[in-house]
C-alpha cells in the first residue's frame, strides 16, 4: 500500500479480530467498533473445532499458532454417535499427535485475539449503523449516535444482520427450517456424570429422522447441548420461551420414545433454554463491487453450522488483511480478497446445505446413519448468537 488507509472493521469477532491484528502486524492502522459494552459483556458461545487449513492457517499468518496451541484441547476432537436409543454406532478419537482441528473455547480465542492488539483498537459501545459509499472509493460509516466518520475501507465483520452489507447487497438472512435450543451443564463430572459418560472428552450426537440431541464438551467441566430440529420458527407457539418448565415439557413431547439417559439432557440442565433458530443467506451470494466496502465471515456467506463458519471468517480475515497489505490500492486488494473469497464461500455454502439435509431430514424415519464423507463434521453449532457488532 503506497499511502497509509483509513481502515474500520465492523463487529469485533474472531474475523475481524485476526483482520486487525494482520494490519496491525504490518503498520497498518485500523479502528474496530464493537456495538457489545467490554469484552466480557456477554458469553461468547461454545466450543470451536479449528481447521489444519483454514482457521489454523489464519492463526499462523497472525503470528499467535504457538498460543492457540497452549490454549486449545486436542483430545476433544473425539466424536460419539448414538440412536435415539442411546446405543453407540461411531466412536471416533484423535491420535495422540493430531492436530488436525483441535478445539478451542471461542471466548478463549476471542481474548487471545483482543490481546494481540494495540491498546485501544476496539471501541466497544460503538455500534454501526449504516455505511454509504462516498465519491473517490471512500466510504462513510455512521455510529447509532447519528455522528460519521469516513475511511478508504469499512470492512463489514458484523455477523448474521450486518449493517454493512446493504451497502452491498439486498440479501437478507432467511430461515431454514432447523432450530437450534441451547442448554447448559456445568462441573459435568461431577453433576452430571451421566452427561459426562455420554459426551466423553469431545462432540457426541443422538440422531434420528428430523431430530438430533448434540452434547459439546468446553473447557472447566461446562457441557453445552444443543436440541436440534426440523421444524417451523414458531415450534414453541403457545409457550413462553422464558418459562424453563414449560419449554421443557414442548420439548420432551418432541422427543417421546428417546431413551431415558438422553431425556436427561432436556431435564436436567442448569439454568434456562435458548432459542436459535438458524439462519442463511442466499446461495451463492455475490454483489456487485462497492469501492471502499467489503465484507467476511457471516456478514458475507451465513450458512448452516458444519464446523467451518468461523474457520471461514478466520481465514477471510488474514487473507483480506494480506491483501490490503500487498495491494497499492483498495480497489486491487478487495478484488484478489473477493476473487477468492465468494467462490470458496459459495462451494462451502452447498457443502453445508447437503449436510444440514443429510442429518436433519425431512422425516421422522428412525436411521440415525451417518454418511462417511460428513464424519466427523455435523451439526455443531460453531456461530454465536447473531448480531450487528
Amino acid at each position: 500500500m503506497s499511502t497509509t488507509p483509513r481502515i474500520a472493521i465492523a463487529g469485533a469477532g474472531l474475523g475481524g479480530l485476526v483482520c486487525a491484528r494482520v494490519l496491525q502486524q504490518h503498520g497498518v492502522p485500523v479502528t474496530v467498533f464493537e456495538r457489545e459494552t467490554d469484552p466480557d459483556s456477554r458469553s461468547q458461545g461454545g466450543t470451536l473445532d479449528i481447521h489444519e487449513d483454514t482457521g489454523q492457517a489464519a492463526l499462523r499468518t497472525a503470528g499467535l499458532f504457538d498460543e492457540f496451541l497452549a490454549l486449545s484441547r486436542p483430545e476433544s476432537q473425539e466424536w460419539r454417535l448414538y440412536d435415539r436409543h442411546a446405543t453407540l454406532i461411531r466412536h471416533d478419537q484423535a491420535g495422540e499427535e493430531d492436530l488436525s482441528r483441535p478445539e478451542i473455547d471461542r471466548g478463549q480465542l476471542r481474548a487471545l485475539l483482543l490481546g494481540s492488539l494495540a491498546p485501544g483498537t476496539v471501541r466497544w459501545g460503538h455500534s454501526v449503523r449504516a455505511v454509504t459509499p462516498l465519491p473517490h472509493g471512500t466510504a462513510r460509516l455512521h455510529h447509532h449516535n447519528h455522528a460519521a466518520e469516513d475511511f478508504d475501507l469499512v470492512i463489514g465483520a458484523d455477523g448474521a444482520w450486518s449493517r454493512v452489507r446493504p451497502a452491498l447487497s439486498d440479501a437478507q438472512p432467511s430461515y431454514a427450517g432447523v432450530t437450534l435450543v441451547e442448554a447448559h451443564f456445568d462441573d459435568v463430572d461431577h453433576r452430571h456424570p451421566g452427561i459426562a459418560r455420554l459426551v466423553g472428552r469431545g462432540t457426541m450426537s443422538a440422531k434420528a429422522g428430523r431430530r438430533s440431541l448434540v452434547l459439546q464438551r468446553n473447557s472447566n467441566g461446562h457441557v453445552r447441548a444443543y436440541i436440534n430440529f426440523r421444524g417451523p420458527q414458531d415450534w414453541h407457539a403457545g409457550v413462553d420461551l422464558g418459562d424453563t418448565e414449560a419449554v421443557r415439557a414442548r420439548l420432551l413431547t418432541q422427543y417421546q420414545g428417546w431413551d431415558e439417559s438422553l431425556l436427561n439432557i432436556l431435564r436436567d440442565n442448569e439454568g434456562g433454554f435458548i432459542n436459535r433458530p438458524m439462519f442463511v443467506l442466499p446461495v451463492p451470494h455475490t454483489w456487485r463491487r462497492v469501492p471502499g466496502i467489503t465484507l467476511l465471515g457471516d456478514a458475507a456467506h451465513l450458512m448452516p453450522p458444519a464446523g467451518v463458519g468461523a474457520n471461514l471468517a478466520l481465514l477471510d480475515g488474514a487473507e483480506l488483511a494480506r491483501s490490503v497489505i500487498g495491494h497499492s490500492t483498495i480497489a486491487e486488494a478487495l478484488d484478489t480478497y473477493e476473487s477468492v473469497m465468494l467462490p470458496r464461500a459459495t462451494e462451502n455454502a452447498k457443502t453445508a446445505e447437503q449436510m444440514l439435509a443429510d442429518l436433519m431430514p425431512d422425516t421422522d424415519s428412525d436411521d440415525a446413519a451417518f454418511p462417511d464423507s460428513l464424519w466427523p463434521a455435523g451439526p455443531l453449532p460453531d456461530s454465536r448468537p447473531a448480531h450487528a457488532g
